[in-house]
């Protein structure tokens, strides 16, 4: 079997698509650092409300629904901020009725954290604004399209977060040394964006 000579050679494709995927992270990166859902979220359900707040309860939730125990510690070191900033966070929501404290079973010293009614009706509006918003995004493509991709995107997040569960960032991953970042104000945003 010859090879069409249109066709780029197989590693070459692969490096093109991983550049691609790189800059499209890049992309995604600036819009969602813009926070628009959580700020549409907020914005309906607890206007006043802060966006580290809005990560810690999403923090939480995550958490609790690893079959973890959602501490202050563990809360802190989920986000990698420092604990007594998380401690306040937590109190903040405390004190606003989205976050509630409990004993617990093992150790009557330690709290565990767990959302309220109230956030979890907020956990409800943030979910509704992230479909909306999907689901317009994805309007024009094919059932088959959306599945392969919601598949895809959850496999490729959960390798890009195994590279980063030891460490710090790609300074404690395991890479080669060509795939990692170049330094200075003129390197490109690769696939970390």
């Amino acid at each position: 079997m010859t090879r069409d000579p249109e066709q780029p050679e197989p590693a070459a494709q692969t490096d093109a698509d991983i550049f691609r995927i790189g800059q499209t992270m890049t992309r995604m990166r600036v819009m969602m650092g813009r926070r628009m859902i959580g700020r549409i979220a907020i914005a309906r359900a607890a206007p006043g409300l802060d966006l580290s707040q809005l990560d810690i309860l999403e923090v939480v939730v995550r958490i609790r629904r690893e079959g973890g125990e959602a501490t202050v510690g563990a809360i802190a070191d989920a986000m990698r901020i420092d604990p007594s900033r998380g401690s306040r966070l937590v109190a903040e929501l405390v004190s606003q009725g989205i976050l509630k404290r409990d004993a617990s079973q093992e150790d009557g010293r330690r709290s565990l954290i767990a959302p309220t009614e109230a956030g979890e009706a907020l956990l409800t509006e943030i979910r509704a604004v992230k479909h909306a918003i999907v689901a317009q995004a994805t309007r024009t493509w094919q059932d088959e399209e959306r599945q392969a991709f919601s598949h895809l995107f959850e496999r490729f997040l959960d390798g890009f977060e195994q590279i980063f569960q030891a460490g710090d960032g790609p300074e404690d991953a395991a890479l080669p040394m060509a795939a990692q970042p170049a330094a200075g104000p003129d390197a490109p945003d690769g696939p970390a964006g």
